[in-house]
C-alpha cells in the first residue's frame, strides 16, 4: 500500500513540476489597457459616488471593457456603448487584461 502511494507521489509530483506555470496578471488602470484590447473590470477604487455613477454607466465589476482610443480621454466600449472617460477616472477603474493583444 505504501509503495502505491509513494508511486502516485512522484508521478503527481513529476506532473505538476512539467507543467509550466501560467503568468500571473495583477489588475493595472483601465487608461493602461492598449487600444483595441478588452479587459475584464476587477475593481472600482474612488469614493463611493464614483463607483456608483461608474457601476450605472456599466463598468461594474466583471463586465468586459474594450479600448477603442485615447490617452487623455479614453474611449472605451462597455456593453455595446462607447463611452469617454477621463483619464482621471480610467485610472480608478482596475481591468485584467482578457482580449486581443
Amino acid at each position: 500500500m505504501n509503495n502505491i502511494f509513494l508511486k502516485l507521489s512522484l508521478i503527481s509530483h513529476n506532473l505538476l513540476t512539467a507543467m509550466p506555470a501560467l503568468p500571473a496578471t495583477s489588475p493595472f488602470p483601465l487608461c493602461q489597457l492598449p487600444v483595441r484590447a478588452t479587459g475584464r473590470v476587477c475593481k472600482l477604487k474612488g469614493n463611493s459616488e464614483f463607483c456608483q455613477r461608474v457601476r450605472e454607466m456599466g463598468f461594474g465589476e466583471s463586465a468586459y471593457v474594450t479600448k477603442v482610443s485615447g490617452n487623455r480621454t479614453i474611449l472605451c466600449q462597455v456593453n455595446g456603448t462607447r463611452i469617454a472617460l477621463s483619464h482621471g477616472a480610467a485610472s480608478q477603474i482596475l481591468v485584467e487584461r482578457t482580449g486581443p493583444r
